[in-house]
């Protein structure tokens, strides 16, 4: 039997970033930056109003000393009186493309973003001066470059905006529009086929018969791997029959990165989907040391050896192991840092059982104590000799409480290792 670490090595190892491609900058959140981004002009390109205000020399509003931001402007010194009135001799407004030059003794109002005239070194907010008529009093002094953007404060002609191997947010698909980039090449998301197979199956706008269920899995899976990241196309299901499921097979491995296949993981119907899948590459199904989804394949199929997964057909056991051994594949494809979820430490709130020489994967309720901050869990199924389908109890998991293979029994107020899933509501 397989140890989990061996397995995830073995998995994680064959992850690839799909090859780069160019998009817009519209569709690039989320996704791996594949080139290095080079300003080609200054940021901001000309200098300009950080705020409402008016835009004056400064020496026209200090008094006879250097001027203290935020000081107050009193008569007095040699230089200039403070509050000396100044005329408005105009306004500049948020895209004006008119050329304008401050005389000495002037000022011009000026609105945020507005490009500053000839002459002027900062912007006396409006709540530093009062208005009169067409002139306005300073109340208080300015230095220069106070409330102003210099030509190339934030990007300098040659600076890297956006560097290869960033992950792409909100502030580099901004960055990104502000050195005027429309398109931007990316890892894009890997594309990831999922297939039910099982005689068993029907979907779920059939009605099943004697014997019959519906097709779980390759709707959770598919739910699943988008919210790992991946770019899902749900197959459905698939014929076991050997032909026509190689046909299916061989369809999908040309257009994906990843391929998982659920169903018939161990017992005799085994043999048909290995035997198929073995003469497309190398599969190998196996015991991993976890619980649930002991049994599981994994192998890479077709001529570029695409990562193909093989998982049970149980939902709860093929959705743990997605989560344990296909998620990280997919976080690694797009460049994440750290694949695998965030674990915490928590105290349990009631017993739990696990399976000897296998590490546990048991669905549980995260909570937090508002006193002191610690974190508390209830394990909500997963004890030995208990049942390990009933996929309503993972709906209502916010995580999985992960048991050492060592362990068999976790009493009342132990501590134990937390895996987050996604946030609920």
């Amino acid at each position: 039997m397989r140890s989990v670490e061996e397995q995830l090595a073995l998995v994680t190892a064959a992850a690839v970033a799909p090859r780069p491609v160019r998009v817009a900058i519209s569709e690039a959140q989320g996704l791996l930056c594949a080139e290095e981004v080079v300003a080609e002009r200054p940021l901001p390109a000309f200098d300009q109003a950080a705020i409402d205000g008016y835009a004056v020399r400064s020496v026209d509003v200090r008094v006879g000393g250097p001027a203290a931001q935020g000081g107050s402007v009193t008569q007095g010194g040699d230089g200039p009186a403070g509050s000396a009135s100044l005329p408005v001799v105009g306004q500049i407004t948020a895209g004006s493309r008119q050329p304008a030059r401050l005389q000495p003794g002037q000022t011009v109002r000026v609105d945020t973003g507005a490009p500053l005239p000839t002459l002027a070194d900062a912007v006396l907010p409006i709540g530093w001066a009062t208005a009169e008529g067409r002139h306005i009093t300073p109340t208080r002094a300015v230095r220069t470059g106070d409330y102003v953007r210099r030509i190339g404060d934030d990007v300098q002609p040659g600076d890297v905006a956006v560097r290869a191997g960033s992950i792409i947010g909100p502030a580099q698909v901004g960055l990104l529009a502000s050195v005027g980039r429309a398109k931007v090449l990316v890892h894009p998301k890997p594309r990831m086929a999922v297939i039910s197979v099982g005689d068993e199956l029907v979907d779920v706008d059939g009605r099943p018969g004697t014997g019959q269920v519906y097709d779980v899995n390759s709707y959770a899976l598919t739910a699943a791997g988008r919210d790992a990241g991946a770019d899902v196309h749900r197959v459905g299901i698939a014929s076991t029959e050997p032909s026509r499921l190689r046909e299916v097979l061989e369809g999908q491995l040309v257009r994906s990165e990843l391929v998982v296949v659920s169903g018939a993981a161990g017992g005799e119907a085994t043999n048909r989907i290995r035997q198929v899948m073995a003469e497309l590459g190398q599969i190998e199904v196996n015991r991993v040391a976890m619980h649930p989804g002991s049994v599981q394949g994994f192998g890479r199929l077709g001529r570029d050896e695409v990562p193909t997964f093989l998982l049970p057909s149980n939902p709860v056991s093929a959705l743990v192991v997605f989560e344990i051994m296909v998620r990280p594949l997919i976080r690694i494809a797009l460049g994440k840092r750290q694949p695998m979820r965030r674990t915490v430490r928590a105290r349990t709130v009631a017993p739990i059982s696990s399976v000897e020489g296998r590490r546990g994967y048991l669905r549980g309720q995260l909570m937090r104590d508002t006193d002191t901050g610690e974190y508390l869990v209830r394990a909500l199924g997963g004890a030995q000799g208990s049942s390990t389908h009933l996929l309503a109890s993972l709906a209502e998991a916010n995580c999985l409480v992960v048991i050492d293979p060592g362990i068999t029994a976790v009493r009342t107020g132990d501590e134990v290792d937390v895996m987050f899933l996604a946030q609920r509501g």
